[in-house]
């Protein structure tokens, strides 16, 4: 197969970009900074609120909450609701950073990862001298349950379908896709909202939960109806941001794909299972290591240390 990946070398940022914003469970406000890094540091999270502010590396194994978003942790130290920012990381095909944060749940902002992604291009990506190294899918692996379809297969780059389905008016069944080849993350999938029912956010609170769930925060829907008064930012806003979810799960593999994933009604806990038995799997995948543009050299290798 002729594999295209979109960019050959590993980036990260040019400069340190800083927010700030509550997180949409706890309704506490943290401080967010996000760091160049060297090649092959991967994603780190820093906890700049903890004695010896411990770092929790971005990858499926450190994993250990998948019921409401997406959590890791390591040592006692976790940070939750990673995935908007992660799917910035994987779209804007950023490799390293030292994400710092204040607290342990990620800011929400707008729900989306548009505010992300705008900070972190604003601060310019650099590309560094070291090569990428791809996970390739080599031959098709499928998780099925409950109704809910994970499947990967051999592709020359990057590409997501996903696909959900709502017994509500509004929602019914959507499919999106996603090819990284297109570089149409910034505007049509970073800007995607995450979306709830009414009912379950009240039902949240009752827990002490959704504390910081707003109409600022996200998109809320009643029985026929958005409750936000500008409404949808796209007609297929929901699958956009299942989409962007799952961008986030899947950058969780430590390293960008090449392949075409195609998920069926999942979310975080089902991609979370795909990691692992992908991971399990590894006669349906190998590594291979593009060097630059120029060199046009290419490594393979079907062993992976995480």
């Amino acid at each position: 197969m002729d594999y295209k990946p979109l960019f050959t070398r590993q980036r990260t940022l040019a400069k340190a970009v800083s927010c700030k914003g509550v997180g949409v469970h706890s309704g506490i406000s943290v401080d967010l900074t996000i760091k160049p890094a060297p090649a092959n540091h991967g994603i780190k999270f820093i906890r700049t609120d903890l004695p010896d502010s411990p770092a929790i590396s971005a990858i499926f194994n450190n994993v250990v909450d998948t019921s409401l978003a997406t959590v890791i942790g390591n040592e006692g130290a976790i940070v939750s609701t990673i995935e908007h920012l992660m799917a910035g990381f994987f779209g804007l095909s950023i490799d390293n950073a030292v994400v710092e944060i204040s607290g342990y749940e990620m800011p929400i902002m707008d729900g989306s990862a548009a505010q992300f992604t705008r900070m972190m291009l604003e601060a310019g990506i650099t590309d560094l001298a070291s090569p990428r190294t791809f996970i390739v899918i080599t031959d098709e692996l499928a998780i099925e349950e409950f109704g809910k379809t994970v499947r990967a297969t051999p592709h020359p780059n990057f590409k997501l379908s996903c696909a959900i389905e709502f017994d509500h008016p509004l929602i019914q069944k959507q499919t999106y896709v996603f090819d990284m080849c297109d570089r149409a993350f910034t505007e049509e999938i970073s800007r995607a909202r995450t979306f709830g029912f009414y009912k379950d956010v009240e039902q949240l609170r009752l827990y002490g939960l959704a504390k910081g769930a707003t109409l600022d925060t996200g998109i809320a829907i009643d029985k026929e109806s958005v409750m936000n008064e500008d409404g949808l930012r796209f007609d297929d806003e929901f699958v956009r941001h299942k989409l962007l979810d799952c961008l986030g799960d899947f950058s969780l593999m430590g390293m960008p794909i090449l392949g075409h994933i195609e998920t069926f009604k999942s979310g975080h806990a089902f991609n979370h299972a795909f990691l692992k038995e992908l991971f399990s799997r590894k006669d349906c995948w190998e590594t291979m290591t593009f060097g630059s543009p120029a060199a046009g050299d290419v490594k393979a290798s079907n062993s992976l240390a995480i």
